[in-house]
């Protein structure tokens, strides 16, 4: 059966199931780093110091994720969370959004750090580059990890109703938005971090991987692998002028697929679904 875009299959996740994720999204991690914002010291009592590393903070992580899954499973059962899930074997994909991934990506942050006068690439610990890669392999559980609820199940419910460049737009301020307790608790990187750049950097990221999903047919595996790039520990702290370079870059990616952001024909719209651009 054909399925157009903005209309959905009886047998998808309804759109209202929106509402369902963004609530326990923001509950799980507004509620655990809130414990943290609001009696610290108790807190650490509790639970022990919060850090990077802290089971709490990558259970915050990932609760778009969580939110994800439940909703799947409550809507489809385990059929659905196979169907779901198989979205992470959608591994064909534009050889120029490889290139834009692995080779734009990393020049951004690099042109970035040398703006500022740093180094080309982060510095090496005095243990070498053993750590760096343990950390990189650390980070593939975190940031990406995110993509089952944004890329999973927001995009696609959003992508019904309105053209991908709003829908990117929309996520991305959210992501934004759901960050910002981070930015209140001591022991994170976010602690040092402003939160204008940060959040405008969220809208551009957001934007920039809407095509690439929609490209990939809705796979989960390329807005993961994009996630991960961007907090790949080699690449040197570029802040704030990879922001901005990323906004630049954003505006020539809408510019050059202009045809496909600004209409929802061929946008991904199913969540349980992986046989078609639109689910089709």
């Amino acid at each position: 059966m054909a399925i157009t875009a903005g209309t959905a299959s009886s047998k998808d996740i309804p759109s209202s199931a929106l509402l369902g994720f963004l609530a326990v999204t923001f509950g799980i991690t507004w509620v655990l780093i809130g414990v943290y914002i609001v009696a610290p010291d108790r807190a650490s009592g509790w639970f022990g110091q919060i850090s990077g590393s802290h089971p709490f903070f990558f259970l915050a992580t990932w609760a778009p994720a969580i939110a994800a899954i439940l909703i799947v499973f409550l809507y489809q059962g385990t059929a659905g969370l196979r169907a779901f899930l198989s979205r992470l074997m959608l591994w064909r994909g534009s050889i120029s959004w490889a290139a834009f991934i692995l080779c734009l990506l990393p020049l951004v942050f690099v042109a970035g750090s040398l703006i500022k006068g740093g180094p080309v690439l982060a510095p090496l610990p005095p243990e070498g580059v053993r750590p760096v890669i343990a950390v990189l392999f650390m980070m593939l559980l975190l940031g990406p990890i995110e993509e089952f609820g944004w890329r999973g199940i927001m995009q696609p419910l959003l992508q019904r109703h309105i053209a991908p460049i709003w829908a990117g737009l929309i996520i991305g301020a959210t992501w934004g938005v759901w960050h910002l307790p981070a930015f209140f608790l001591a022991g994170v990187v976010f602690a040092d971090w402003d939160f204008l750049p940060f959040f405008i950097g969220n809208v551009t990221l957001a934007v920039l991987v809407t095509p690439i999903f929609n490209s990939a047919r809705g796979s989960l595996l390329w807005p993961m692998l994009f996630h991960w790039q961007l907090i790949n520990p080699f690449w040197p702290d570029a802040q704030p002028w990879d922001t901005w370079i990323l906004v630049g870059v954003a505006f020539g990616v809408v510019w050059w697929n202009r045809d496909t952001l600004f209409r929802r024909d061929g946008a991904v719209t199913e969540v349980c679904r992986t046989d078609g651009p639109s689910g089709a």
